[in-house]
C-alpha cells in the first residue's frame, strides 16, 4: 500500500512548479524607454505569434511625441496609459502593417506603446519615437 507523500514534499513541489513558472518567457516583451541624447527612442523587435510588445516610459504634461511604425504583418496597436482601473487609449488601430502620429501629453503618466500579434507566424516590427 503506497502512502501519501509528506507534507513538505508537496510544498515543495508546489514552490518549485511556481519558480518554473515564474522563469518561462512571459506572454508580453516589456521594454523601457530609453531616449538618446537627440530624443530619439528605436527599437526593431520580432512580435511571436499569440503574444504582444510594450513599449512604456514615463511623460510629463505638455510633451509631445512622434511616433511611427512599421510591420511585415498586421498587428493590433494603441497608446494607453492607466487612470486608477480605467485604461485611457489615446491611439487605437486594428490590423495594421503601419502607422503614424503624434501623442499630445495630457498627464504626467507612464505611457506605453502596445502591439498584439494575432497572427500565426511571427512578425517583425520597427517603432520610432522622438519627442
Amino acid at each position: 500500500m503506497l502512502s501519501a507523500p509528506p507534507l513538505r514534499f508537496i510544498a515543495y513541489s508546489i514552490a518549485l512548479t511556481v519558480v518554473a513558472a515564474a522563469s518561462c518567457p512571459a506572454r508580453a516583451e516589456l521594454i523601457d524607454i530609453a531616449w538618446n541624447s537627440s530624443g530619439q527612442f528605436e527599437k526593431t523587435a520580432t512580435v511571436p505569434p499569440g503574444k504582444f510588445l510594450e513599449l512604456c516610459g514615463g511623460l510629463s504634461s505638455g510633451q509631445t511625441i512622434g511616433w511611427s511604425f512599421d510591420a511585415d504583418q498586421a498587428l493590433d496597436f494603441n497608446i494607453h496609459f492607466h487612470e486608477g482601473k480605467a485604461v485611457v487609449f489615446p491611439a487605437k488601430y486594428e490590423g495594421a502593417k503601419q502607422a503614424a502620429g503624434t501623442l499630445n501629453v495630457v498627464a504626467k503618466q507612464d505611457y506605453c506603446w502596445m502591439w498584439s500579434n494575432k497572427n500565426t507566424t511571427a512578425v517583425k516590427l520597427t517603432a520610432r519615437l522622438k519627442r
